[in-house]
């Protein structure tokens, strides 16, 4: 009996010492607005924690795409004293580095780290924010489109000039093209409601419509959709979750790895004690070509077969 004691102590042990060491923490997350490809991203963080055993309390605040509800969440964070902070997103990464200085904040796809005020270098942060860009290759894109439209003289993009992503996005689509001797045409939104009006107003002058990954323009996607069925004008995207919502192709991220990768930066953040400042900037290596033949036949367009033979995904 005397040893039977003994085990049981030490397993009771054992148990209390468990739960002594079971960590709770706290993450507050701001998101520009809802939408497939950042929603798959926050739904990869928090897979990826979930699976590392970590127990996470979430404080979710989405801004709706404003600007000004997206400084008073990052106020409203610094009120929630979180472990660390997921800004999903440019506008919301920027609201949250300019109010949040003394808590982790990991920022993701976001285009330019540097250019968006967000860190002093991609290898060195240098302060308490770091995380994931979605930086696109736009001279690979600018081909894809040419590969569909080769004797394309002007292709068209639309954006929101006032988010810092889509300006620098723009700007090296802007130089393809002037590599390519092929006109950009520029139709710029303040808001989603003027998407439509955007799309109209490249009709007849463009062979092909471009929408990077833009947070006011994907929101209304369907507006721009709706232009190219009406005058079979092929529709690219930047982001792969677009393709599957009706745009041509992409070659772009998968958002919901680009969300589980972040979170083993978080993890190394909370578990590991890694520091921000001396974490580089990370990127996922891998693209991923998809196309979708119900878009192509609405817009009047034929999928080359080298395309095809190529894709990662082909949508019927």
């Amino acid at each position: 009996m005397g040893k039977l004691r003994i085990i049981i102590c030490a397993l009771a042990f054992v148990l209390v010492a468990s739960v002594a060491m079971a960590e709770d923490y706290t993450v507050s997350v701001s998101q520009i607005v809802e939408h497939p490809a950042l929603d798959a991203t926050r739904q990869g963080f928090m897979d990826y924690l979930e699976e590392q055993g970590l127990d996470v309390k979430y404080n979710v605040h989405i801004a709706q795409g404003n600007i000004a509800t997206a400084n008073q969440i990052a106020n409203q964070i610094m009120d929630e004293d979180p472990d660390l902070v997921l800004a999903i997103a440019t506008p919301t990464a920027q609201a949250c580095a300019q109010r949040i200085h003394e808590t982790p904040v990991i920022a993701t796809a976001v285009t330019d780290f540097v250019g968006a005020g967000l860190v002093k270098s991609m290898d060195k942060p240098g302060g308490n924010v770091t995380g994931m860009t979605d930086m696109t290759p736009m001279d690979k894109h600018l081909d894809l489109m040419l590969e569909f439209v080769p004797d394309a003289t002007a292709v068209g993009v639309i954006y929101n000039a006032g988010e810092d992503n889509s300006v620098t996005l723009v700007k090296f689509l802007r130089d393809a093209c002037e590599a390519k001797g092929v006109k950009l045409e520029e139709a710029t939104i303040q808001n989603s409601s003027g998407v439509l009006q955007a799309a109209r107003s490249l009709v007849g002058k463009v062979q092909a419509i471009y929408i990077p990954t833009d947070n006011t323009v994907v929101t209304a996607l369907e507006s721009a959709m709706k232009v190219a069925h009406e005058n079979h004008i092929p529709l690219f995207s930047g982001d792969t979750d677009s393709v599957e919502r009706g745009t041509l192709a992409s070659l772009g991220f998968d958002y919901y790895s680009m969300g589980r990768q972040t979170g083993e930066m978080a993890f190394r953040i909370l578990k590991e004690g890694a520091n921000p400042a001396d974490m580089p900037v990370e990127t996922l290596q891998d693209l991923s070509l998809w196309v979708n033949k119900d878009a192509a036949e609405k817009m009047g367009v034929t999928i080359p077969e080298a395309v095809l033979d190529r894709a990662d995904t082909v949508l019927e």
